[in-house]
Order: C-alpha cells, then sequence, then structure tokens
C-alpha cells in the first residue's frame, strides 16, 4: 500500500485536526508560548470542547473569549459544562468562514484544509495589526512564521510573505537543511502535543511524520546531503516489511 494511500484510509477528521481534541497540557503551553494576557481578545476557532475557554478564562484571565465550531452539539455540551461552572464565555454554532473575528488579538486556529486555511488567510489580513493566529504544524499559507516552538507557531499581523515552500519550511524548524535527526525531533514534538497519555501507537506515528517531513523535504531541496539517510531507508523498509505500507512512490513523485 502507497503511503498516500495508506493516509486516505484515515478518518478525514484525523488529518484535518477536526475532532482532534488538544490535551489541556498542549493548551496551557500554546497560551503560554503565545503570551495570553488579561486584555487579549481570543477566540478558538473550531474549539470542539470548552477547554481551551475555560482555561483561556480561568486560568489567563481574558477580557474576553469566544469558541466557535460548527457542530451544534458539542458547542450546546459546551455551553452547559460553562453554565455549571459559571465561566462567563461565548460559544457560537457557526462556520468559521461566516464568522466575525474582528475584534480578535490572539486566534488559534487548526486547520489543515487549504480551502479553508485559504480563505481564512483573507479575514486574518484584514485583523488589525500585531493579532497573533497560532497554528499547529504549519504556519499560514505562503507566510513566514513570526515565531515558533514547534508544533506551535506564531503568525503576526501584517504577514511575512515567503519567497518560496523553502525559505517557508527552514524558517518552521529553524536550521539550514533538514537531516534524519531534525525530522525525528520535530515529528515527536507533534505527536507528543497532539496525543493524549492514552495513545499506544505514537511512535508508529513518529516514524511516519519523520519519513513524511524528510521527504518532502529532500523534494524541495533542503535536505541535508544528496543520498537517502541509512536511518530513513531503515524505516522505509520497516514500514513496507511489517505494516504494508510504501513510502518509496513518495521519494520517487
Amino acid at each position: 500500500m502507497r503511503i498516500d494511500e495508506y493516509l486516505e484510509t484515515l478518518p478525514g477528521n484525523v488529518l484535518s485536526g477536526e475532532d482532534v481534541q488538544l490535551p489541556e497540557k498542549s493548551l496551557r503551553n500554546i497560551f503560554k508560548f503565545v503570551g495570553l494576557k488579561k486584555d487579549d481578545i481570543f477566540y478558538h476557532l473550531g474549539c470542539g470542547d470548552e477547554k481551551g475557554i475555560e482555561i483561556a478564562v480561568k486560568e489567563f484571565q481574558v477580557e474576553k473569549a469566544v469558541g466557535i465550531d460548527n457542530n451544534f452539539e458539542k458547542i450546546e455540551n459546551a455551553k452547559k459544562n460553562l453554565e455549571e461552572k459559571q465561566i462567563q464565555a461565548e460559544l457560537r454554532c457557526q462556520d468559521v468562514l461566516d464568522s466575525d473575528i474582528s475584534d480578535a488579538t490572539v486566534i488559534l486556529f487548526w486547520f489543515t484544509d487549504e480551502s479553508i486555511t485559504n480563505q481564512m488567510l483573507k479575514k486574518f489580513e484584514e485583523l488589525k495589526s500585531d493579532t497573533k493566529i497560532i497554528t499547529i504544524w504549519g504556519p499560514l499559507p505562503d507566510c513566514i512564521p513570526d515565531k515558533v516552538d514547534f508544533p506551535y507557531i506564531i503568525n503576526k499581523v501584517p504577514f511575512t510573505k515567503a519567497k518560496n515552500m523553502q525559505e517557508q519550511l527552514l524558517a518552521v524548524f529553524g536550521v539550514k537543511c533538514v537531516d534524519f535527526v531534525t525530522a525525528w525531533e520535530f515529528a515527536e514534538r507533534y505527536t507528543k502535543a497532539i496525543g493524549s497519555p492514552e495513545i499506544k501507537n505514537d511512535r508508529f506515528l513518529t516514524i511516519i511524520q519523520t519519513l513524511v517531513i524528510w521527504i518532502n523535504a529532500k523534494k524541495l531541496g533542503v535536505a541535508c546531503g544528496e543520498e537517502i539517510p541509512e536511518s530513513i531507508q531503515t524505516y522505509i523498509k520497516l514500514m513496507k516489511m511489517n505494516f504494508d505500507i510504501d513510502f518509496e512512490p513518495m521519494l520517487k513523485e
């Protein structure tokens, strides 16, 4: 099975971030990284449950917190939970593309669907100067991040446009070229950030992410050296032999 065929067998929400709830520890790390403070107006786009909003209000005491999600059941349940805890916040059942976010100073935005990210980029560009948009894994389309603590990325208005994908990739990883160690380190950071303690296959996910990072870097011309590292070759063979997942077609594209 080709790696792209394997990825297609996974639920779409796993790949897009939809319905994947960030652990509370990760939410706190994100808020500390972005410097969330009392005078901030915080928006969580695609909030799912109320945890991000609750932490922003209770622990970081933001001036205003707004959660937006198009899942009616989740929003109603989140409203109920916040009411029971007597936490003042605004929850909207809306499509993020239709939402008014004009007063935001900090936005948490975890979407990978290009049809959404490209449209939202236009909305973000209209926000007031110094508004921060936190993304996970990658920056906003064609943008150079303002600050990175991988997998968390701060994009700040007005955005700095990348000359090309190579410049954007190197800005995210903070290195001149991507080798196996860099790919593994960043894949592991991502897996730990989005995973819960109950996850048993985090090493499997880390291997897949490592190979995807390195191969993409190779295709963009920013991998270290011309040859495929022995470690990468070993994991490609392991995935083929043990799991029937073939990365070779991705290398040849």
